[in-house]
């Protein structure tokens, strides 16, 4: 049976659509990609802030904020945007840091946090951390409940929550509520079924997760690898947040993801994890208007309010 058979009906014609790139080869072509378009929410403010990321560099920061509020204290949301640690921006995530806003009814903060191959390992999860700590001195300011902060991303994103959520339990802050890691980039090994099973050039794949690897890793590709960097090597997930995380079951992440999710219910972390048959890789977001996408966004912005009223 061919990919395309198995992607579920409803969004199966969306991977004729998708565009075709191959990593290192175009990683240049992608990133001058147009970001997708989204309608400005009335009900969320935006603002952007430049801080002090790891190394003292510059780092923009976008924050979210319900539109109409008091002087009342929010819970937060640090919201890492994903692209194999070498794509993305914040701004091409706009539309769904304004849905957390309103479902949670929180602030989300998300950062442009430097890229491999140009920034590899460490400079990503040190500036993810940055913007942490900046929440901390931000509170007062931004009126912030720094009793629930949450970490969330998708794909790198989730990598970068997952790493994040270890890097803040071993310095001893800041303190997290919860973390929501969505099929999460965390196994550097590639050697799951599910990494090779996917190779349909359509969707994120082996070969282009191999290269982004290997991009990220830079010159820590050969040695031993920190779990700050690839997370599912780490031999000790106690004492981690919360965690609610998904996957599509035709993701190359399926089965470091489920490794994940077994490994935290061992270490005793509360975890929830949905696994969505026949989708692929970030599918919410390439058919948003398919029910399963709906039903999908809802899953895990539902789990972060609940994680918020806890």
């Amino acid at each position: 049976m061919d990919f395309k058979s198995r992607v579920l009906l409803e969004i199966r014609e969306s991977v004729s659509s998708l565009p075709l790139f191959q990593l290192p080869d175009d990683l240049a072509m992608v990133r001058q990609s147009p970001l997708p378009q989204s309608l400005k929410s009335e009900f969320v403010r935006i603002s952007d802030r430049t801080i002090s990321g790891a190394g003292k560099q510059e780092m923009l920061i976008k924050v979210f904020e319900p539109a109409q509020r008091d002087e009342t204290n929010l819970p937060v949301l640090l919201w890492i945007h994903g692209g194999g640690y070498v794509l993305g921006h914040p701004n091409g995530e706009q539309s769904l840091c304004e849905s957390f806003v309103k479902a949670a009814d929180c602030i989300v903060i998300s950062p442009d946090y430097r890229l491999a191959p140009e920034h590899p390992f460490p400079a990503a999860i040190e500036d993810c951390y940055a913007a942490l700590k900046w929440i901390i001195g931000a509170a007062e300011e931004w009126n912030i409940d720094l009793s629930r902060i949450a970490i969330g991303g998708g794909s790198a994103g989730g990598g970068l929550t997952s790493a994040l959520a270890l890097m803040a339990r071993d310095k001893g802050g800041p303190p997290i509520c919860f973390q929501m890691p969505l099929y999460p980039m965390i196994d550097d090994r590639n050697v799951t079924p599910s990494s090779h099973e996917i190779t349909d050039p359509a969707v994120w794949n082996r070969a282009n997760n191999l290269a982004a690897w290997k991009m990220y890793l830079g010159e820590h590709a050969d040695g031993d690898i920190s779990p700050y960097a690839a997370p599912i090597r780490a031999k000790d997930l106690t004492g981690l947040p919360p965690t609610y995380t998904c996957v599509g079951q035709l993701d190359p992440f399926r089965d470091e993801t489920i490794e994940y999710v077994a490994r935290l219910a061992q270490a005793g972390v509360d975890v929830e994890f949905q696994l969505y048959p026949g989708c692929y890789h970030a599918f919410e977001h390439v058919v948003p208007e398919a029910e399963v996408s709906q039903r999908t966004r809802n899953g895990y912005a539902n789990a972060l309010a609940r994680a918020f009223q806890r």
